[in-house]
């Protein structure tokens, strides 16, 4: 296989992850109003109650709906990795994943490619966020919009990663969404997208350990300093190494002598 011919292949993935995008606006909707209506009824009750330091306790006190803004950012990604790898199982039971899965192409760059066009997307519609929250005045210094792509980049593909080591275990479309149940809302309340890691280790030792356990406190943390022209060198360390373990066991779940074809096999479908 020719550079050229893999270029094209991931050409392709992302031009259909893109048009997929593109025709189910719905989609990109939803996407939006979820951290949208979390921002501005959920924040809303804490705007003059509750001041938060963006780094350290005691540090600069902001309102509270600019300090979940970030944590937002994360949700909406990490809702978006949990989309793609819905799309995943559709299309393994619909069979154009088999299709893909039987071209010459490695499987590992096969499941790549699809995880950054995923990520592609998830970008998108970050930066469509924080534009909508800038505009209401909840915002971070403009530098810090560049600064956070690697931010956005590197949390969007452990998202992503993990989307799709739950999609390769999972048989059947309809136990995806008992199973995404599981791990969005666990997720997303046990990080510190809504209160800061410093209030949460003065409540309790235990709980703080849990929090610091959840690979997205991680990939908030990264994505909050970045906003504000820092960087946070130990989430983007564990960020690196989680996306790493979860795209490892992807590709070992997706093997066709140890993953879903034999699985799916052994059952009888």
């Amino acid at each position: 296989m020719t550079p050229i011919q893999y270029f094209r292949c991931l050409a392709g993935i992302v031009r259909r992850e893109a048009l997929r995008f593109i025709h189910q606006r719905e989609r990109f909707i939803s996407a939006l109003v979820r951290p949208l209506v979390w921002l501005f009824l959920f924040a809303a009750g804490f705007r003059f109650v509750l001041g938060v330091s963006i780094i350290e306790p005691y540090d600069t006190y902001i309102p509270y709906e600019v300090y979940i803004a970030p944590g937002l950012v994360a949700m909406i990604q990490l809702f978006n990795g949990m989309q793609s790898s819905l799309s995943m199982v559709y299309d393994r039971e619909m069979g154009s994943m088999r299709t893909l899965m039987v071209s010459p192409f490695p499987r590992w760059y096969l499941l790549t490619s699809k995880l950054l066009a995923g990520v592609a997307v998830s970008i998108l519609q970050a930066y469509v966020f924080l534009a909508i929250a800038y505009a209401f005045e909840i915002e971070a210094p403009l530098s810090g919009y560049i600064a956070v792509l690697p931010a956005l980049i590197l949390s969007g593909l452990m998202v992503g990663a993990l989307g799709l080591l739950l999609s390769s275990w999972i048989k059947q479309l309809e136990n995806f969404a008992g199973v995404m149940n599981f791990v969005i809302f666990p997720m997303f309340f046990a990080s510190s997208a809504l209160y800061p890691l410093w209030r949460v280790k003065e409540a309790g030792i235990g709980i703080y350990y849990l929090y610091q356990a959840n690979p997205l406190t991680h990939a908030v943390e990264l994505i909050r300093y970045a906003l504000y022209d820092k960087v946070n060198w130990e989430a983007g360390a564990v960020v690196i190494g989680a996306t790493i373990v979860f795209m490892i066991a992807a590709i070992y779940g997706y093997d066709p002598g140890r993953g879903i074809v034999q699985r799916k096999a052994g059952g009888g479908e």
